[in-house]
C-alpha cells in the first residue's frame, strides 16, 4: 500500500466545513478531495483506507504549554507516559516548559531533553529554555529556529526561575528574538492575601480561598507590568493561562499576524470557576487559581472574540498524594493533554464555541503564532498530523483509561459526547480506537520567524 486514505470525513479547517476525503503519502498530505465518494476504487484499492463517514477530521492539536516533567520529577509523569496521553486526546505536538530538576536554563540542558524526546516521545516535540535573573547571555546564543520560545516567571515560581531584577527583564525583553512566553502572578500581592487570610482565619484553609489569595489583583498586576515591557522593547510577549476578566483588556483583536502580545488560556480556566470548588477541591488547584464565573464568562468571550489566541492545557500532573493538604500545602497543577480535545469539543457541543474555533485555537493559531513550520492545518503539503472524532461515541473517564503517569484526572467519571478514535502523525496511525503504535517517535518541531 502507497499510503493512507482517509475518505468521506467532515473535514473541518481553516473556518470551514465540508464532507471530503484525505490522501497522505509519506509524512505528508498528497491531497484533498472534496465530495461524497470523490476518489474512485481503483486508488481506493492502493492505500490503508479509513472509512470515516460519520467522523469528524480536525488538524493535530498543538499544545503551547505542558510539563511532562522529565528530568528530576519521573516518580509522576516523563515524557513518554505524557505524550502518550497527549497522543490519545488528540494532541499530535506540544511544548514542555522548564521547570524540572536540573531546570531547562542552559543549552546542555535543552539538548538533553531534546536527545530524550528523541528516544521517547509519541508525539512531536520543542522545548522552552528557561530565564533567570543570571542567564541571559545563555537566551543570547539559543537558536530559535529549533527552540520555541523562552519562558519568564514573572512575579511567582520556585527557585531560581523567578526573574525579578529589573535590569534582567529589560535585557530579556529588548535582547531576545523570540517569544517570551511569561507567567504573570505577582508574589507581593499574594504574599500580602496570604498573610491576610492566614491572620484572620488561621493556617488551614481550604482550598476556596486559593483564589483569594492568588487573586485576580495579582494577575493582573504582573501581566499588565509584561506588557508595558514588550511594548516599551518591542518584544514578542505572550502571557500564558489567563484566568482573569482585567487580563483580557491586555489584548487587542487585530488579526493574529499583527500582534506582538497574545494570550493563551487553560481548557480549565474555560471549563470551571469557584462554583467547582465544592466538588473537586484540590483535584481543581492550579496556579494561576480557577477564578469567579464572570471571570470564565470573560475568557469564553474573549476566545470567542479574536482577543485570546491559543487554548491549551498547562498539564502538569502530581500525584494524588501530592494534592492533598490545605490551599497553602496542597500542589498547584494537573494532568489535561488526554482531555483537552474532548473538554473543548463538548463545549462546541453545547454551543459555547464552534468547532471552527475549537480548531482555530487548538491547531492553526498555535502553529501562526509560534511559526511552526508545515503543520497545525488540514493542506497539501503539510504534515499529515490529523485526528478522527466520533461525535456520537460517548467516553467516559476512567481511572482504568486515565495514561497520564499520575493515574488520575479532575475528569474521572466524567463522560464526554465525542471521542478522539484515531490519531496520525507525521502520516503514521499512532492511535487507533485504543490501540498504539508503539514504536513510533515524533520530530522536533521547527519554527520560521
Amino acid at each position: 500500500m502507497n499510503g493512507i486514505l482517509i475518505k468521506n470525513a467532515l473535514i473541518i479547517n481553516e473556518g470551514k466545513r465540508f464532507i471530503g476525503s484525505v490522501i497522505i503519502n509519506g509524512e505528508k498530505i498528497e491531497r484533498i478531495v472534496a465530495g461524497r465518494d470523490a476518489v474512485n476504487r481503483i486508488e481506493e484499492e492502493e492505500y490503508r483506507t479509513f472509512d470515516a463517514d460519520g467522523l469528524w477530521l480536525v488538524p493535530g492539536c498543538i499544545d503551547d504549554q505542558v510539563h511532562f516533567r522529565e528530568p528530576g520529577l519521573t516518580y509522576k509523569a516523563d515524557i513518554a507516559t505524557e505524550s502518550k496521553a497527549a497522543v490519545a486526546g488528540g494532541v499530535t505536538s506540544f511544548m514542555d516548559m522548564p521547570n524540572t530538576k536540573p531546570q531547562t536554563t542552559t543549552l546542555e540542558a535543552l539538548k538533553w531533553k531534546y536527545d530524550r524526546a528523541t528516544e521517547t516521545s509519541a508525539a512531536n516535540y520543542a522545548f522552552y529554555l528557561g530565564a533567570t535573573n543570571d542567564n541571559t547571555d545563555e537566551l543570547r546564543k539559543a537558536d530559535y529556529n529549533k527552540i520555541c520560545g523562552v519562558k519568564v516567571f514573572m512575579g511567582s515560581s520556585t527557585g531560581n526561575m523567578l526573574v525579578d531584577n529589573k535590569e534582567t527583564l529589560k535585557r530579556i525583553f529588548s535582547e531576545v528574538p523570540a517569544i517570551i512566553a511569561v507567567h504573570a502572578e505577582k508574589e507581593e500581592i499574594i504574599r500580602r492575601n496570604r498573610e491576610y487570610y492566614t491572620a484572620r482565619f488561621g493556617e488551614n484553609l481550604p482550598v476556596m480561598f486559593h483564589p483569594l489569595i492568588r487573586s485576580a489583583e495579582a494577575c493582573y498586576a504582573s501581566s499588565a507590568e509584561a506588557a508595558e515591557l514588550a511594548t516599551k522593547y518591542g518584544a514578542r510577549l505572550h502571557i500564558l493561562h489567563l484566568s482573569t476578566e482585567r487580563e483580557v483588556s491586555l489584548l487587542g483583536n487585530a488579526p493574529l499576524s499583527e500582534k506582538r502580545i497574545t494570550g493563551e488560556v487553560c481548557v480549565h480556566h474555560l471549563y470551571f470557576d469557584d462554583n467547582d470548588y465544592a466538588r473537586y477541591g484540590n483535584r481543581i488547584k492550579w496556579n494561576p487559581a480557577i477564578k469567579c464565573y464572570s471571570d470564565r464568562v470573560a475568557l469564553v468571550n474573549a476566545v470567542n472574540d479574536g482577543k485570546i489566541d491559543i487554548v491549551a492545557t498547562d498539564h502538569a500532573p502530581h500525584l494524588l498524594s501530592e494534592k492533598e493538604g490545605t490551599c497553602l500545602t496542597a500542589a498547584s497543577g494537573g494532568p489535561l493533554v488526554q482531555h483537552s480535545l474532548s473538554v473543548m469539543t463538548e463545549l462546541a457541543m453545547k454551543g459555547v464555541f464552534s468547532m471552527e474555533t475549537v480548531v482555530e485555537k487548538m491547531a492553526h493559531s498555535p502553529a501562526l503564532l509560534f511559526g511552526v513550520e508545515k503543520r497545525g492545518f488540514v493542506r497539501e503539503g503539510y504534515y499529515a498530523d490529523l485526528v478522527l472524532l466520533n461525535p456520537n461515541k460517548p467516553y467516559t473517564v476512567t481511572r482504568e483509561n486515565i495514561l497520564s503517569k499520575c493515574g488520575w484526572s479532575p475528569f474521572e467519571g466524567h463522560k464526554f459526547p465525542c471521542s478522539v478514535v484515531t490519531t496520525i502523525i507525521n502520516g503514521t496511525v499512532v492511535y487507533d480506537n485504543g490501540s498504539f503504535n508503539t514504536s513510533f517517535r515524533g520530530k522536533p518541531l521547527t519554527f520560521k520567524r
